[in-house]
């Protein structure tokens, strides 16, 4: 689902480096983000109107609660339930994320709007990718922007999905 579940990614040696946003304000960053468009993954298929919820735990970590809608059972909610963390504080836009232990993948900001309005997630190896906003949608003219910057920087935007963001 979103904000990882990309536990069994790794960067091979021919990947070039993954630039990221120079800050992230974590405490900015918590709350409620809409799932606006993500490459296909194994963990939220079958899921519509996909959200992520960011949460300070007390010890400094992010509770992370990734949730959609069964798109056969459109009453049936899902959820994970996992945790990130910074991994270097020199480099707080770069998180692990852990759902199930001990695999933990990389959750990497490499775009983020300066108001917090929307956010671009990858990771090194480029096969997950996600954009998140805090609105239900996006204007197209953001959302071809950040797929044009996602393919400069080595995803596949042309398997990009659009996530509807229209239930309940």
């Amino acid at each position: 689902m979103v904000a990882g579940l990309a536990a069994f990614v790794g960067c091979t040696a021919t990947t070039p480096a993954l630039p990221v946003v120079a800050s992230l304000d974590l405490k900015r960053y918590l709350g409620t983000w809409y799932e606006i468009a993500k490459l296909p993954n194994r963990f939220e298929s079958g899921l519509t109107c996909v959200t992520a919820n960011y949460e300070l735990k007390e010890n400094g970590d992010i509770k992370v609660t990734n949730a959609g809608y069964k798109v056969d059972e459109p009453n049936v909610r899902k959820s994970a339930t996992g945790t990130a963390w910074v991994v270097d504080p020199a480099e707080p836009a770069k998180l692990k994320v852990r759902f199930f232990w001990p695999f933990a993948g990389a959750y990497w900001v490499i775009a983020l709007d300066p108001d917090y309005k929307y956010a671009m997630v990858g990771e090194p190896a480029r096969d997950y990718l996600w954009i998140l906003a805090r609105e239900k949608t996006l204007p197209k003219e953001t959302i071809s922007t950040l797929l044009s910057k996602a393919q400069s920087l080595g995803f596949d935007s042309s398997k990009v999905e659009m996530m509807p963001q229209d239930c309940k």
